[in-house]
């Protein structure tokens, strides 16, 4: 099927679809049984991750059961890092862990390995163009330079991301170094993502809320305006999603800073702010994820007021953030009935 049929991909280029398109951000997740019995088959997340078999049938998963308009490639952020040999492990009970970087490891990184490293993610993409249906829409996706730093800065995740806020003031070149080469890196990982089948990717920036003004426009704007040039460069029909979480007002003038053709919202977005962005291109978003886990009301009245402001443009219907292990799958299937109008 052609992509012309692909409804998200009608959407990024600028068409308003009626009902608005759907997918969900970790809709490959906890909450599905069918992804935990397959977790526990893969050992360690990152076997999960790196195995082509696994990695496509948990992207499927919620196709089959939900029928999303688009799939979005299982792997995670921080595959970058692990592949510049950051030796990424994921802690039960404490999410990821690597050994913090420092200003002279920063100096010493190196590129080598990276691609045959990712071989296996890109095998997945390629394997998954082939077996999803043809109406649906495949995403590729990295993080966000800044939050892939963050990580790499710290050694985990941390409440404000202070250590890096931190390290970028105290050491700015190699700060600057290291976003740049994070740039690059994940420029060429989409490229190699769309080269196997991807229609679009999708670059998540999760921590770009805890940034100033300034810090804003040179850690969070200008890394993803590097990256998306890039990207076009090579590859000049390529649609990019981006999405900066808690960014806020900052939002304004992200789409036209950065390049991207669309902007994910978070659930914090005022709707009244959100229409205004919607005259200037495709948005996605941006039900809370608490209301799927209530459900009822809560959710039915939360996708109403979404579809009410929103859905007379161009729309891609989605989650504020990822949906949570503690939802319902019932939830979700309600939430696409809603949707698509079936109730």
């Amino acid at each position: 099927m052609a992509e012309k049929h692909r409804k998200v991909m009608e959407v990024l280029n600028g068409k308003c679809v009626t009902p608005p398109p759907l997918w969900l951000m970790r809709q490959a997740g906890r909450y599905l049984p069918e992804y935990r019995q397959t977790r526990v088959k893969a050992g360690s997340f990152l076997d999960l991750c790196y195995s082509p078999d696994l990695a496509v049938e948990v992207t499927l998963q919620p196709i089959r059961r939900y029928g999303f308009d688009a799939a979005i490639l299982f792997s995670d952020i921080l595959v970058i890092p692990d592949a510049l040999h950051r030796n990424v492990r994921f802690e039960e009970g404490h999410g990821p862990r690597m050994e913090p970087i420092d200003a002279d490891g920063i100096a010493r990184l190196t590129t080598d390995g990276v691609s045959s490293h990712l071989a296996p993610v890109i095998e997945t993409v390629s394997r998954l163009r082939r077996e999803l249906p043809a109406e649906t829409t495949l995403l590729g996706f990295c993080g966000a330079p800044w939050t892939v730093a963050t990580y790499m800065i710290a050694g985990h995740g941390t409440p404000d991301q202070a250590p890096a806020r931190l390290f970028a003031y105290r050491h700015p070149e190699a700060f600057e170094r290291l976003l740049a080469l994070l740039a690059d890196v994940s420029a060429d990982y989409l490229v190699a993502q769309i080269d196997a089948g991807a229609d679009a990717v999708q670059i998540f920036d999760s921590w770009a809320g805890v940034l100033g003004e300034e810090e804003f426009a040179r850690f969070a704007v200008e890394p993803v305006r590097r990256m998306i040039a890039s990207v076009r460069a090579r590859r000049p029909s390529a649609k990019v999603i981006a999405f900066a979480k808690g960014a806020g007002l900052q939002l304004r003038n992200y789409r036209q800073a950065t390049g991207a053709d669309a902007i994910g919202l978070d659930w914090t977005v005022p709707l009244s702010f959100a229409a205004e962005l919607q005259k200037e291109g495709p948005v996605q978003g941006n039900l809370d994820p608490m209301r799927v886990v209530a459900g009822g009301a809560a959710m039915e009245s939360g996708i109403d007021r979404i579809l009410d402001v929103l859905g007379n443009g161009p729309l891609i219907f989605n989650l504020g953030h990822g949906i949570t292990p503690d939802a319902k799958p019932d939830h979700v299937s309600a939430l696409v009935a809603r949707v698509r109008g079936k109730r």
